[in-house]
């Protein structure tokens, strides 16, 4: 009977625990948030649009390549995030929406209404930089 008591004890609190992969660093008490302007990452973007016009996103939001929405591999669904691409100096902000890109060398796809806020439609992809907005 005690052995049955200590596995449920075990399961109750094996249950209640964080991945660690996803556990906030705190500071101070608090959970941690990037201030405004911070670095979050820099790297190439790329664009999707007329193929995936209307398929659902890994969010469960239907896709709209006229929003300003991009897909990144970890930031949380909802986030919103200031693109610079760094040959022009031209900004967005989009809000993650969608997991990608699935290619090793990018860090962010954007939507085509994105990319070409940033004048990345013709050449496909560029050097952006990432920041908290």
């Amino acid at each position: 009977m005690a052995g049955l008591f200590v596995l449920g004890l075990l399961a109750v609190l094996a249950g209640c625990s964080t991945e660690p992969e996803r556990a906030r660093p705190e500071v101070h008490g608090r959970v941690w948030t990037p201030s405004l302007g911070t670095e979050l990452g820099r790297g190439k973007a790329s664009w999707y649009g007329p193929g995936f016009q209307g398929k659902r996103t890994a969010s469960g939001e239907r896709f709209d390549m006229n929003a300003l929405t991009a897909a990144h591999r970890t930031l949380p669904f909802g986030t919103r995030v200031k693109v610079r691409n760094v040959v022009n100096g031209r900004e967005v902000v989009v809000r993650i929406t969608d997991r990608g890109p699935h290619i090793r060398d990018r860090i962010i796809d954007l939507s085509k209404a994105a990319a070409a806020a940033i004048d990345l439609v013709q050449a496909g992809e560029g050097q952006v930089v990432l920041l908290r907005p």
